[in-house]
Parts: C-alpha cells; sequence; structure tokens
C-alpha cells in the first residue's frame, strides 16, 4: 500500500532546509512505525510504500499536517483506476464529488478533468448525485506529471515541525496536565526534550503520574526518557529551616529555584538550549509575575512557557487532543498561605542560610 504524506510548514523553507527537515521526518516515521517501506519524495509531498498499516503512527509524527492511503496508477490508467476504485469505497454513497490536484504541464486543466471524471462515475452509477458541498462520497485525484494518486479520505496528522529540527530542551515534568502539554508543544515545534522529573517522596505520590504521562510521549517520541531526581530530602530540610524562620510561605520559591538550577547542569551536559515549564500566569502561586521572576533568576538559560497565556480550559482543551486526562497531584509541602508576591532579596537569603 502507499501513504501520501503532506506536510505545512516545511514546504516554507528554503531548498536545503527543507530537504533536511524532509529527512528527519523520515527518521523519525521510521522510529515510530519500526516498518521498512519504500521512499518517494517530491517537493510537497512525501510517498511511502508497505505492506504494513501505519495509520495511527502517522497521525502521531509531528511535521505531518495530512495523510492519506492511495492506489497509484498512470495519467492513460487513470479512468480504469477510477471505476475500480468506485467499486471499492462508493458502498452505499447517495451523493458524491471529485476533487482534482494536478502539478506539472497537462493538456487539461484540474476542473475539465473532474468534469469528466464525474461523468464516468455518473455513467457507471446513475443514482449517484453530485453534491459538491456535503457529498457522501468525495473522490480526490491528484495527478503528478504522468503519475496518478486516487483516494477518498484524508487523514490528520498532529501538524508541527519534526521532532529534532530545532535543537533540545529541558523539561521540568511533574506528571500533571500542565508539564506534560507544554512538553508536547515544544515537541510539536521540532524540538528534542529530555524531561526531569523531581520525586517528592512522601510530599505526593508523583511518579506514578509521571511514568504514566510518559507513555503519552511515547507515543510522539519512542526515544524520550524519564530523569528522576531525589526531591524528598531537599523538601523535608527545607521545610524545618523555614519553619524555623518562620517563612514557610517561601517554601514553594525555593522548591522551584532548585528545580531550576539542577534542571540547568542537566541541560549543560546535554548541550541544551533552555528549559521548558507548564507555568501559566496567575494559575497558583508560585506563578505570579513577581514569584516566576524571583524563580527564574535562579537560572542563566531561557525558561520557555508555552503555557503563560492560557488558562486551565485552554490547557485542557490541548490535552484532549493529546488524549490526556487531568491528573489531579498534590504536594504535601506547599503552605496553606503561600508567599504570591516575594521579595528576591529575601528568597537568596534565605537560600544562601539554607544552603550552608
Amino acid at each position: 500500500m502507499i501513504y501520501l504524506i503532506r506536510y505545512s510548514e516545511i514546504f516554507l523553507k528554503s531548498e536545503y532546509v527543507r530537504r533536511e527537515w524532509e529527512k528527519q521526518l523520515i527518521r523519525n516515521i521510521k522510529k515510530l512505525t519500526k516498518k521498512k517501506f519504500k521512499i518517494k519524495r517530491e517537493r510537497g509531498r512525501i510517498f511511502l510504500t508497505t505492506d504494513a498499516n501505519i495509520e495511527n503512527e502517522l497521525s502521531r509524527v509531528f511535521g505531518i499536517s495530512s495523510f492519506s492511503k492511495v492506489d497509484h496508477c498512470k495519467l492513460h490508467e487513470l479512468e480504469k483506476h477510477v471505476v475500480e476504485f468506485c467499486r471499492r469505497e462508493i458502498k452505499d454513497s447517495r451523493t458524491f464529488a471529485v476533487r482534482i490536484k494536478r502539478v506539472g504541464e497537462h493538456n487539461f486543466t484540474s476542473l475539465e478533468k473532474a468534469s469528466e471524471i464525474g461523468s464516468l462515475i455518473k455513467e457507471k452509477y446513475p443514482a449517484l448525485k453530485v453534491d459538491l458541498k456535503n457529498p457522501d462520497f468525495t473522490l480526490y485525484v491528484e495527478i503528478r506529471n504522468d503519475d496518478c494518486y486516487i483516494f477518498s479520505k484524508i487523514y490528520k496528522g498532529p501538524g508541527g515541525i519534526p521532532v529534532g529540527v530545532s535543537g533540545s530542551l529541558v523539561s521540568l515534568f511533574s506528571g500533571g496536565l500542565d508539564s506534560t502539554v507544554a512538553t508536547l508543544l515544544m515537541m510539536k515545534r521540532g524540538c528534542k526534550v529530555f524531561p526531569i522529573h523531581f520525586d517528592l517522596g512522601r510530599f505526593g505520590n508523583t511518579l506514578v503520574q509521571a511514568n504514566k504521562m510518559m507513555e503519552k510521549l511515547k507515543l510522539y517520541d519512542p526515544e524520550i526518557e524519564l530523569r528522576i531526581v531525589d526531591h524528598e530530602d531537599f523538601l523535608s530540610k527545607a521545610l524545618g529551616f523555614l519553619k524555623k524562620k518562620g517563612k514557610l510561605s517561601y517554601i514553594c520559591i525555593l522548591c522551584k529555584r532548585r528545580m531550576l538550577k539542577i534542571s540547568e547542569e542537566y541541560a549543560k551536559g546535554l548541550k541544551a538550549l533552555g528549559i521548558v515549564t507548564g507555568d501559566s500566569i496567575g494559575q497558583v502561586a508560585s506563578q505570579t509575575l513577581e514569584n516566576l521572576f524571583a524563580i527564574s533568576e535562579a537560572c542563566n538559560l531561557p525558561i520557555y512557557r508555552p503555557l503563560s497565556g492560557m488558562d486551565k480550559i485552554e490547557i485542557e482543551r490541548i490535552g484532549s487532543y493529546f488524549d490526556l486526562q487531568p491528573i489531579q497531584t498534590k504536594c504535601l509541602a506547599a503552605p496553606k498561605r503561600p508567599k504570591t508576591k516575594c521579595n528576591l532579596d529575601t528568597v537568596k537569603s534565605l537560600e544562601e542560610k539554607l544552603n550552608r
């Protein structure tokens, strides 16, 4: 069988970049499908010939805008193959339409060829009526020079650009919906992401949830791996220290700063160019502008916050697209009255004393 794969943004790039990104897209398809196939590339299209059914895998490859399973024939054989295709696919349809797209030099227009094919179908199926707006059955024919590709269904891909073409990032991965969506969005923009999870231990059973969400991420990048850092000892020490100082409201700020510092060292070892977080401005106390400023100061690498302007409903909507179920995670170290507008000098002073 042959799959016609379409992409969008890749098409807009220069010739060199386009070809390199096409190669990465093909590598990603191979990783995700684990199948052998023959490849044919034309501008704006990739054709895969394989014995396997790979619709599910193709629907999860970032960089693919849409794809179709097609029949192939030469232009002089088109009428014969259209009849055979319709015999299989029309079934109980009452209305139909023909859509023609052509590339190359031909002695006919797309409209003329669509009218010709439409007349042929009407001759074979006189009960069918033409409906160009909302047909039961649509016959698509893509004519590229002397090659014709016939299909009736267009499957949607996830869009974006291929994972790996934009460099690497480290992701603060709690296992909740926000951090998972943030990670997937950066993957969709071509980033190779290395998630890091800070295990809260007795302060929250987040590792179980993180591993569950990692299985979702592996559907889009089978090579992605979760790095786990023990965070329980730090929280225990920080809570004891802050309680003595009467500054328990600062625990979330110090906690996030430690996460960023460790993630920064991790990123340097991987030559990653930044850190991704699931922060959404104003959603929780640690995500006010003042607190985000104080937290970000702990890190010298760029921090990417793809959800910063979204509310919870918008984040859940994106999560549902990726088939992610909202998971409620709770940190038992979080104070009842967290600081919402912290002072950076106070934060740095507390941090310095804590680390002595």
